[in-house]
This record gives structure tokens, C-alpha cells and sequence, in this order.
């Protein structure tokens, strides 16, 4: 079976071995293609995306050439996909079955956690949720050398891994994995400094064991860095944390949306 990878490096595979394509502006529309799976990428968007509006005049003949040495590669590697890169009036379509991209197996699984959650069944969430986790590798596409801080298809693959882990990290609270949750939240708070949510958790699981001056300096740490970068203070429920803190009060939790 023909399977490809982006959250992380790209990678394409045949039965589980590695056929990715080696050239770099080859391997560009494939990670453009793959990133815009089962919708018509048209030409322009190609250029855009290789060429950053600054397309030559040969962009639709050299575009063409790789579109051709991509078909090979699938035809080659996997008997069975000529109907995988369709050329479209507009465009190109790469049709993906389910199961074949880990960016629609991660959104499945997500989906299918949540749902657990909802019907409070947070044990089976967890594991769900922690698989659909496994699947990222690192940055969607890091070994793509594209612009991609400015790709909204990113942004929304980063949004919906963010998502996971909060749904993940819910799922934990609510099996009382307080106490093991304390390292990573500590790690997540550095990468998201402006994660209000992440630091409400860190001050919540530190207050559950007990470690109420490490909450209270959890929350000075968000305060401080929410009135140097931004001139705000943390939210009214984050405050209401810190207050119940302070009281020794049970701390609610700020739910997973």
C-alpha cells in the first residue's frame, strides 16, 4: 500500500518501505498536493508556492515535468495509482484513500477522542488521543525548504495538534494523572508562553499535589510574561485559580473546550 507522511518530514512508502522523491522542487509539489489531498491545487497555486509570485516564464512546462515524474514514481512504486495524480482543467487532485495520509488518520483519531471524552470515557480517550499524538514526527513538512510560517495549511495542522494535546491532557485530569502531567505541562508552558490554558492546568496539577508555592509561582510566571509581551493580566478564571489556591480551596479546572 502507497502511504505518505507530513507531520514531520516528508515521506512517501510502499508496504512501510521509503520511495520519496529526492528532488527538491518534485518533493515541494507533492507536499503542496498532499497538504490540499482529495481538492484540485490549481497551477497558480503551484507557482505561488514554489516560486513566491515570482514564477518564470517556464513555470507551466517545468510544473508539468514534475506533476510527470511524480505519476512515475507512483506508477513504478505502486501498481494500481494511475488514477492517484489526476490532472483536473484547473489543476491537479491527489486522490487520498483513508488511511493513506497520517494528517486524515491523526484527524480521525482526534475526532474519535473527543467523542470518548464526551461520553465520559476518558481511559479510552487518553489512549486514543495519545495515539493520534504519536503520529507527529516533528513540524508538518520540516524538511520542505518553502516559506512555511506563511502557509495556512500549516497553521491549521499546528492548531489541530495543539487541540489534541489539550484534549489529551483533559482526558488525564479527569483519570487524576495530576502528578504525572506536571513535567510535560512545565515543557508546554516554555514552548507556549501565551497558552493561558496550559498554565491553568501546570497551576492545577502542581495545587493537587500539594505543591501550592509552585502553583503560586506558575501563576506569577504567567502574569509576568502576559504584562511584558502583551500589557494584560491572566484571564478572570485563571485569577479565580490563583485565589482558590491562596484560600486552599479545591481548584476548578478550566475544561477543554
Amino acid at each position: 500500500m502507497l502511504s505518505f507522511n507530513i507531520l514531520g518530514g516528508l515521506e512517501v512508502r510502499i508496504d512501510g518501505v521509503e520511495c520519496t522523491p529526492t528532488a527538491p522542487k518534485v518533493r515541494s509539489v507533492l507536499a503542496l498536493l498532499l497538504l490540499r489531498s482529495n481538492h484540485t491545487v490549481s497551477q497558480e497555486s503551484i507557482f505561488d508556492w514554489l516560486w513566491r509570485g515570482q514564477a518564470p516564464r517556464s513555470a507551466a512546462t517545468t510544473t508539468q515535468t514534475y506533476i510527470y515524474q511524480l505519476r512515475a514514481l507512483f506508477e513504478r512504486e505502486s501498481a494500481g495509482s494511475e488514477q492517484l495524480l489526476i490532472t483536473r482543467p484547473t489543476g491537479y487532485t491527489l486522490t487520498i484513500e483513508d488511511g493513506q495520509l497520517d494528517t486524515i488518520v491523526f484527524a480521525r483519531m482526534c475526532a474519535e477522542g473527543r467523542a470518548l471524552l464526551e461520553r465520559n470515557k476518558p481511559g479510552e480517550a487518553s489512549l486514543k488521543l495519545a495515539g493520534a499524538l504519536s503520529l507527529w514526527r516533528g513540524r508538518p513538512l520540516a524538511d520542505i525548504c518553502l516559506d512555511l510560517e506563511a502557509s495556512p495549511d500549516i497553521a491549521h495542522l499546528e492548531e489541530l495538534h495543539l487541540r489534541a494535546l489539550e484534549l489529551r491532557i483533559e482526558a488525564d485530569f479527569r483519570l487524576g494523572n495530576q502528578r504525572e502531567l506536571i513535567a510535560e505541562l512545565r515543557g508546554l508552558v516554555v514552548a507556549h508562553p501565551m497558552n493561558e490554558w496550559f498554565h491553568a492546568r501546570l497551576i492545577s496539577a502542581l495545587n493537587h499535589c500539594g505543591r501550592r508555592a509552585e502553583a503560586l509561582q506558575a501563576y506569577h510566571n504567567l502574569r509576568q510574561v502576559l504584562s511584558a509581551e502583551l500589557g494584560l493580566d491572566p484571564t478572570p478564571e485563571v485569577q479565580n485559580l490563583q485565589r482558590q489556591v491562596l484560600t486552599g480551596n479545591d481548584v476548578r479546572l478550566l475544561a477543554a473546550a
